[in-house]
């Protein structure tokens, strides 16, 4: 956050996280893993450590870049004496040395520069198993019915695809074939073996994400969301949809219809009917607002 001024509440916030001091019961319990705040802290402690060698890092995990002629022992001498002076060390277990070319993961991805130059990223063996373990025990889960699994998978599935929406997303295990084919199999049984049913039920439950492979488009220079510039970080959100959320966005500068204010934040956009006519495909009945603001108008609605 060099050179960034980040809200005053932001600030207070980090300021007494590392002020608190320790627990004398539990001295080496530290942060939890998983915690909101470790990755910040792990931010701050790790900070200046990307100026040793060209790398990426996300928190604590990191991804050093050598090329023939680097010193690769020499590199990670350096790394170990700047965590040593921080009190933290390599992970020996998790450090390794490959080739581009044998592949490597990171943050869930499979990484690998193919034999015809051609950089290729999927989701990570790793990743896919916790995902169709979350996907099998709500398939397999026999307190609930087929609309209810249908409605308990939708995010978990949309929230994978979209993790994954610059892989390579073709191919049986990636485009979910058999996991699909299990549900339908199930939501078939479950609904009398009513076919037109289940397959709706099957579309509810694994909607589909537009994926377009290395497309992703990196956050320019020294951006950060607390900079300011809301109209860069609303347009750079309003990328995540597509269709006729996309198209109402552009229509509106990325600005919701409702309140104004630019799509900024973890707050998702909906599609708003204007006429409250959900056949009513019409643009000029289209518009893109707040969740917070769609839920806001419906509710108006109801109680008039």
């Amino acid at each position: 956050m060099d050179n960034l001024i980040a809200p005053s509440g932001l600030k207070l916030g980090i300021w007494r996280c590392l002020k608190a001091g320790t627990n004398v019961g539990f001295p080496d319990q530290g942060t939890p893993q998983g915690g909101v705040v470790s990755p910040l802290l792990a931010n701050i402690a790790l900070n200046g450590i990307e100026e040793i060698h060209t790398s990426v890092r996300y928190a604590d995990d990191m991804i050093i870049i050598l090329k023939p002629q680097d010193n690769a022992e020499l590199i990670l001498s350096r790394i170990s004496s700047f965590l040593a002076a921080r009190g933290m060390k390599v992970n020996e277990k998790k450090t390794k040395l490959t080739a581009t070319t044998d592949g490597f993961d990171f943050l869930g991805w499979h990484f690998r520069v193919q034999k015809n130059g051609k950089f290729r990223s999927i989701p990570s063996v790793e990743n896919y198993k916790a995902f169709r373990k979350k996907v099998k025990y709500i398939v397999n889960n026999s307190n609930y019915g087929a609309t209810v699994k249908a409605e308990k998978l939708a995010p978990v599935v949309r929230g994978w695809r979209n993790y994954h929406r610059y892989c390579k997303m073709d191919g049986s295990r990636n485009s979910l074939y058999h996991i699909e084919t299990r549900a339908f199999k199930v939501f078939n049984q479950e609904q009398n073996q009513n076919r037109y049913t289940s397959k709706s039920l099957l579309d509810k439950a694994f909607p589909a994400v537009p994926y377009s492979e290395n497309k992703h488009v990196n956050v320019k220079g020294t951006k950060s969301p607390y900079d300011g510039d809301i109209t860069y970080w609303s347009e750079r959100n309003s990328k995540l949809y597509d269709g006729q959320t996309s198209k109402a966005l552009k229509r509106q500068n990325h600005s919701c219809a409702s309140c104004g204010l630019k799509f900024v934040g973890e707050e998702r956009v909906h599609l708003h009917h204007v006429d409250a006519n959900h056949d009513n495909w019409r643009r000029d009945n289209l518009v893109a607002i707040h969740e917070s603001c769609h839920d806001y108008l419906h509710m108006s609605k109801n109680e008039s």
